[in-house]
Formats: structure tokens, C-alpha cells, sequence
């Protein structure tokens, strides 16, 4: 470290950092920031996956009489099911250009200001989606939706990094499960809002689809009150004494020299690096098994056979004698044990490890595709789905690649997302009771790539997970002049 640098570091980082280990409860402040980044960022995202459900038929209806009134004849049967996919998997598209453009904006405007900034979107198609129907204008739906989607995709690729970067790193596996536990809260109250006694009436709907713009003005309202990240101020901006103070609101005055000896290591090992491009990390030597990694993992996040569920959860609701009008809030059962197990792994996820839980999660998911084929064989319904998802991608790069780190996966993530809602009919109508094999096979290759090659980021710094992925491929990291040389990392 420079001397200048050491000098005015000193008070912080003389105090032992053995102690880092320890799981403490977070800082209040630290809670509120990531509530504040979550409500506004993937809570909208399982939001917007399940609020269009409930309405299906009535903005069917909408289509229909807004054609009618233009054209003074019904629409056709196959020119409604092109619209209203279209309402639905617009979302997908606007997803994949927000991932697109999220990683940039959160170098150029900070995490901090890229999430605030990404909620005019959501006010937009809040808006447009309100007044479709007074305004007979479907194409409203489907330009909110399209915006709604451009919200997710930058809340997906931005928001993990927000909390990556101002997580402790014996807290970073609790805190990033902020995203998942947010996610299926998202989705179950997308569920719940749909309900007759809710928001599910014909007269509600415009307001139903409206109700997205609430998390956004939640955001707005209370993440001004937090800092930008205590890495992206001292890496990329180069500013160490808004970062002192970030760190001292959000970790403590006690605890953040563990945290700013990690950051100025790391700061130190990129020393000459500028952020890459999403194109460059496939040229990258050092980065291909991360990249390999982050790449399969959300593939196999699409492709694991959750999305499949919850499409096909009516027929199998139909099949086991439940009544039409009662399915609705079994969906809402299936949507609140996944809300649930997501709260269990963040309680769970700094005592077993992400590796043993994602890897658990993928063995688990196989054998209930297995359980599932032979429900929809013999047409008994099993109670749950367990089903485990976690994310550590901001884990496993360091501060220069992180960001482009995240458009790679993101675009990976909305294509097997949208691959998903256009392939799985066919699948069913290919395979029909057998559809889940499928999703057999993806889930036992990932769980076993997991078991055999992803190392665990317990209590690690970025750094060291970084040397990990290196030295279990017997690969050391190379300078931008060739030499080799392992990054030095911070023992916590």
C-alpha cells in the first residue's frame, strides 16, 4: 500500500481482523439500504412476473371490444393469443435491453443513482398501463410492459451489485439473499393483489397493473437517505473519504476497517486495470471459469424447471378435482412456500455455505422433476416443490469486471427466460407427462458441475475467491503485460 495511503489508513487498519468471521447482526442502517434497494429493484421484477396473471381474461376482453370498435368486427382467435403473448413476453425483451444497459449505467451514474434513475421506467408503465383502458389504447399495456421489463433487466444486473459492495463479507451470502427473498415476495403479493377480495375484479384491473409504480415511489422516498457503495466510491471514483463515511454509516465505526482493508487490497491488485467490457471477459484467460460459471447458473435458473411450474400449475391444480374459482389461491400456496423457503436459505446461508445450498438446491430440484413426471403420470399432486435458487455472481468477480460481469449474465438470464415461455408448449405437447425430464437432466449437469468446480465464497474476500477459481484449475492470474502472479487477498 502507498505510504500516503497507509498513513492516513492507520487507526483503521492496526485493529486485528480475525475477528470478521463472526456473524453479527447487520447495522440497522445496512437493513433499511437494502430493503430501500430491493423494494424498488427485483421485488418489481416477481411483481411484474405475477400481477399480468390474474387479469388475463379480462384484458382479453379489453383487446377484443377496443378491436371491435376500430374495425366493427371481433378479432380472431389466433390474432388475440399474438396479442396478449405479446403483453406478456414483451416483458422479456425490455428485460434483455435493460441488462443490456444497466452494467454501464452503473459505472457511469454509480449503483446508487442507476437505481433511482431505473424507477422512472417503472412510473412510466405504471401510467401508460392505468390509462390503457380509459384511453381504449392496448397498445399502452404493451409498451408498459415493455418499460416494466426494461426496470427489471436493470434492477436484476444493478441491484446485486449494490448489494455485494455494501455487505460485509461475512454478511455478503445473507445480504445477497435480499434479492431472492425479494424476488418471491414480489411474486406472492403480484398473487395476492390479484385476488377478488383484492384488486382481482373486472373494474380493477387498469389499477391492478397501475399498482407496480408503488415500489418505485418507496425507492425514491427512502433510498436517497443511504450511501452509494463504499467500492465504487474508492475503486472507480477514487474518492476515499466518501468512503470512509459510507462505510461508517453502513457497517459502523467499529466494524469497517475489515471492510476498507479488503476494498484497498482489491484497489490495489487493479492498480492500472480499467473496467472491461462484456466482450472482453470472454478473451480473458484469468476469468473463463467464472464466466463459465455465471453463464450456467443462469441458464439453469430458466431452464431448472421452476418458470415450467407455475405454468403449468393450473392443469395440475385442474387435474387434482380443485374448482376454477378456488385455483387462484392455491397458486397463491405455491407462491408463499417459495417465499418461504427463500427466508429459510437466507437464515441458513452463512452457517451451510452457498456452494452446499445451490448445489443441495439442484439435487433437490431433480428429484422432484422426477416426483412431478409421476404426478402428471399417475395425476396425484404432490403438496410442495421445494425449490432453491441463490445468487453469488457478485462474488465471484472482482471490481473491474463485476459490472460487465453482470450484462453477460443478465442477457443469459432474460434469453433462457424468454426461451422458456416460447419452447415449453411445445415441449408439453412433444412430451406431455414427460416435459420435466427435461429439466431433470439440466438440473443433475448443474448440481454436479457446482459440486466440482465452483469453490465456496463463505466468508471469502473477492480476491481470494477469485485466487480459488485460479488455483483449482492450476491457473495463475496473469498481468495486463503477461506476467503471472496470484492476487494478494485479505485474511477474515
Amino acid at each position: 500500500m502507498p505510504k500516503e495511503y497507509m498513513d492516513e489508513y492507520e487507526p483503521l487498519l492496526i485493529k486485528p481482523v480475525k475477528d470478521s468471521k463472526r456473524l453479527k447482526f447487520p447495522n440497522k442502517s445496512l437493513l433499511l439500504a437494502v430493503f430501500a434497494a430491493c423494494v424498488g429493484g427485483t421485488f418489481q421484477y416477481g411483481y411484474n412476473i405475477s400481477v399480468i396473471n390474474s387479469p388475463t381474461m379480462y384484458v382479453q376482453d379489453f383487446i377484443n371490444q377496443t378491436w371491435a370498435n376500430r374495425y366493427q368486427s371481433d378479432i380472431s382467435k389466433d390474432a388475440l393469443t399474438l396479442l396478449w403473448s405479446t403483453i406478456v413476453s414483451i416483458f422479456t425483451l425490455g428485460g434483455l435491453v435493460g441488462v443490456s444497459i444497466g452494467g454501464t449505467l452503473s459505472i457511469k451514474l454509480g449503483r446508487k443513482r442507476t437505481l433511482l434513475t431505473n424507477n422512472l421506467f417503472s412510473l412510466m408503465a405504471a401510467l401508460l398501463m392505468g390509462l390503457s383502458s380509459s384511453a381504449g389504447l392496448f397498445e399502452l399495456l404493451i409498451i408498459g410492459r415493455f418499460l416494466s421489463g426494461i426496470n427489471a433487466g436493470i434492477a436484476l444486473s444493478v441491484q446485486p451489485l449494490y448489494l455485494g459492495e455494501i455487505a460485509p463479507t461475512a454478511l455478503r451470502g445473507a445480504m445477497g439473499m435480499g434479492t431472492s427473498i425479494f424476488i418471491t415476495g414480489g411474486i406472492l403479493t403480484g398473487q395476492v393483489m390479484g385476488l377478488k377480495e383484492v384488486l382481482g375484479k373486472r373494474e380493477y384491473w387498469p389499477i391492478l397493473l397501475s399498482t407496480t409504480g408503488i415500489p418505485a415511489i418507496l425507492q425514491l422516498l427512502i433510498l436517497p437517505w443511504f450511501p452509494e457503495s463504499p467500492r465504487y466510491l474508492f475503486i472507480d471514483k477514487g474518492d476515499d473519504e466518501a468512503c470512509k463515511k459510507a462505510l461508517r454509516q453502513l457497517h459502523g465505526a467499529e466494524d469497517c476497517h475489515a471492510a476498507l482493508e479488503d476494498i484497498t487490497k482489491e484497489k490495489n491488485n487493479l492498480a492500472g486495470f480499467q473496467a472491461k467490457k462484456p466482450w472482453e471477459l470472454f478473451a480473458d484467460r484469468s476469468l473463463r471459469w467464472q464466466l463459465l460459471t455465471i453463464i450456467l447458473l443462469n441458464m439453469a435458473q430458466q431452464l431448472n424447471g421452476i418458470n415450467a411450474i407455475y405454468f403449468y400449475a393450473d392443469y395440475v391444480f385442474k387435474q387434482s378435482g380443485i374448482p376454477d374459482d378456488k385455483i387462484p389461491y392455491a397458486t397463491v400456496g405455491t407462491g408463499a412456500c417459495e417465499c418461504i423457503t427463500a427466508l429459510t436459505c437466507g437464515l441458513l446461508i452463512e452457517y451451510l455455505g452457498r456452494k452446499v445450498l445451490i448445489t443441495g438446491g439442484y439435487f433437490l430440484m431433480s428429484i422432484c422433476c422426477i416426483l412431478f413426471t409421476l404426478t402428471l403420470t399417475f395425476q396425484v399432486v404432490e403438496q410442495t416443490w421445494p425449490v432453491f435458487f441463490l445468487f453469488f455472481l457478485s462474488t465471484l468477480f472482482t471490481q473491474s469486471s463485476r459490472p460487465a460481469a453482470f450484462i453477460i449474465s443478465g442477457s443469459v438470464n432474460w434469453l433462457s427466460f424468454f426461451f422458456v415461455g416460447l419452447v415449453f408448449p411445445f415441449i408439453i405437447i412433444g412430451l406431455q407427462q414427460y416435459c420435466f425430464l427435461v429439466f431433470l437432466v439440466v438440473c443433475s449437469l448443474v448440481g454436479l458441475y457446482i459440486f466440482l468446480v465452483v469453490p465456496e465464497t463463505k466468508n471469502k474476500t473477492f480476491v481470494e475467491i477469485q485466487n480459488d477459481f485460479q488455483s483449482s484449475k492450476n491457473v495463475k492470474l496473469g498481468n495486463s503485460d503477461g506476467a503471472g502472479t496470484i492476487l494478494l487477498s485479505t485474511s477474515i
